[in-house]
């Protein structure tokens, strides 16, 4: 158990950690490609709700 942890130490030593940039970048991506995907859907679920409103 011991030496697990010490590997598990030395592995975290080995990580690079994102700066606060990049942080911030990475955020706004994902920020901006959920309200993007969430608009496409939107805009799906509109149209075949139209779509189906008007055939019925």
């Amino acid at each position: 158990m011991i030496k697990f942890f010490k590997s598990v130490g030395h592995e975290m030593k080995l990580v690079t950690w994102p700066t606060y940039k990049q942080n911030r970048h990475d955020t706004v991506t994902v920020i901006v490609t959920s309200i993007l995907f969430a608009a496409y859907l939107g805009a799906l679920d509109w149209a075949f709700s139209a779509l189906t409103q008007a055939i019925m």
